[in-house]
C-alpha cells in the first residue's frame, strides 16, 4: 500500500480547515485515512499549524511520502530540516 501524507479538507463551504493525515494514495481527498498527524487552519491570522512531530517522522520512516503542500507545512513546523543546496 503506497501511503501519502496529505491534507484532508473539513469545514463548511467557505470555512475551510484542513487535517494532516496519512492515507492510501488511491483514496479520495476526504475519504478514509490511516492516521491523523495534525491540523492546519489557513483562515486565522497568522495561520494555525499543529503537527505531531514524532508521529510524522515515524510515518516518513515507514515510507509515507508527503505531498508538496504538506512538505512545506512540515518545514514550517520544524519536522523536516532545511535542505542544503
Amino acid at each position: 500500500m503506497a501511503t501519502r501524507i496529505r491534507l484532508r479538507r473539513v469545514g463548511r463551504k467557505g470555512q475551510s480547515y484542513y487535517r494532516i493525515v496519512v492515507a492510501d494514495s488511491r483514496a479520495p481527498r476526504d475519504g478514509r485515512f490511516v492516521a491523523k498527524l495534525g491540523d492546519y487552519n489557513p483562515r486565522t491570522n497568522p495561520a494555525t499549524l499543529k503537527v505531531d512531530k514524532d508521529q510524522a517522522l515515524a510515518w516518513m520512516a515507514k515510507g509515507a511520502m508527503p505531498t508538496d503542500t504538506v512538505r512545506s507545512l512540515l518545514l514550517k513546523a520544524g519536522v523536516l530540516g532545511k535542505r542544503t543546496a
